[in-house]
């Protein structure tokens, strides 16, 4: 955003209440990585070999080296950051244009505020499973590593990215884990030598603009660690894990699941064999020569907890002393005194053009386009805004040119 006002000629101030990417550096997992490739999960005018010469185009970079990236770019760009400065509120000015903004350095006043906080800010842990059973709950920005955790037996719930990773790592480590698994897609890391998200944009699938119906909440499961790889909930279950369908509800002192685990992971099947099917399509029709890859299509057999899935779980006969929530996070905009959310608090907007004039939204999912909510989809949206604000900023200017001149007789 800030890149593209400068450009633009916009005056502007980048409000950070903690160091640049923060998130990044101290709410996430130590071993995370990147989940798209450094080739691709950038902004067009920096690559991470700029900032880590050891990051190559088809790496998967650490978490560190992403926060170094963003601050390397700020820098590049000059952009005016205030660090440490937390938002507290946001309110119009009452009888005149603009927002009177409290932080907690002090009152900022501006005319146009873009809230670019995305949407992952409070996490979500459901109220289930009940304080004194004595295991302890934890959500997933919380997690750093297994030697963090008791001894014992770790359930993790969710099977989006972050939920899968974690497990399989907690697996490898010589856990006990047993992975709650909901609905979700499941696209192939690469697939006939081109990582998905080289699939997802030449088959137009980050530009689309609307989401089929009744997947608004379906999560993605891919991972970059240890290089990349496939995400086959199959072969985790053949390698020890034990897996359950969504989890449900807590009963007589046990946790209970969905009887959907078959169901969501043929659902995953059926978006990866879909995926394989396109690609194969496209390669036909345009004539590439990329190596068939007839393993690709090769299942794993079911496993017993998927033949005959646990649907109710005694946590202590189950030696389960952690339970990790990977369910995700709700928006967070309580500090915009502003008309510019609805009443569950999802922000009002076309393609981050708030209903409430001055305010705009950047970084949410399906913003305006899949590939919103990512590093490189962002910078789209974020060039959108800037040039609706420079349309805005000239109309002021006629107002005020106006209220200035002098009165003829």
């Amino acid at each position: 955003m800030s890149a593209h006002l400068r450009r633009s000629g916009v005056p502007h101030l980048v409000l950070e209440r903690s160091r640049i990417a923060e998130r990044w550096r101290s709410e996430r997992w130590d071993s995370l990585v990147a989940n798209g490739p450094a080739w691709h999960d950038r902004f067009p005018d920096l690559s991470f070999s700029d900032v880590d010469p050891m990051s190559g185009p088809d790496d998967f970079v650490a978490k560190e080296a992403v926060a170094d990236y963003f601050v390397a770019y700020a820098e590049k760009i000059a952009a005016p950051v205030r660090c440490g400065v937390e938002v507290l509120k946001v309110e119009r000015n009452a009888g005149r244009p603009g927002f009177r903004v409290e932080t907690s350095a002090g009152v900022i006043e501006a005319d146009r505020i873009v809230a670019a906080t995305g949407p992952f800010q409070r996490p979500i842990i459901p109220a289930l499973v009940p304080a004194e059973t004595g295991v302890a709950q934890m959500h997933s920005v919380d997690y750093r590593n297994p030697a963090q955790l008791a001894a014992g037996a770790v359930l993790v719930v969710g099977a989006g990215s972050s939920g899968v990773q974690i497990a399989e790592e907690l697996l490898a480590s010589g856990r006990r884990v047993y992975l709650s698994v909901g609905p979700h897609d499941r696209p192939p890391r690469s697939y006939r030598g081109r990582d998905f998200v080289w699939w997802l944009g030449v088959l137009g699938k980050w530009d689309a603009a609307a989401q089929e119906p009744g997947k608004e909440h379906v999560t993605i499961a891919v991972s970059g660690a240890q290089g990349g790889h496939t995400i086959d909930f199959r072969r985790l279950a053949a390698q020890g894990m034990t897996l359950v369908g969504r989890t449900q509800g807590w009963v007589g002192g046990a946790l209970t699941f969905a009887p959907d685990l078959a169901a969501n992971l043929a659902q995953g099947d059926e978006n990866y064999r879909s995926l394989l099917d396109e690609a194969d399509a496209y390669i036909a029709r345009n004539g590439l020569d990329l190596p068939v890859e007839p393993e690709a299509r090769t299942r794993v057999p079911d496993a017993d907890c998927v033949t005959d899935p646990i649907l109710a779980l005694d946590l202590a006969q189950a030696g389960i002393t952690t339970i990790i929530w990977a369910t995700g996070f709700a928006l967070d905009y309580g500090w915009m005194k502003v008309d510019a959310c609805d009443e569950s608090g999802k922000p009002k907007h076309q393609r981050g053009v708030s209903t409430e004039p001055g305010i705009y939204f950047l970084g949410l999912p399906w913003q305006s386009r899949r590939g919103s909510s990512f590093i490189w989809g962002v910078w789209h949206d974020a060039k959108y805004l800037a040039d609706q604000i420079v349309i805005q900023r000239s109309y002021a200017a006629y107002r005020d040119a106006a209220q200035r001149r002098p009165e003829t007789v």
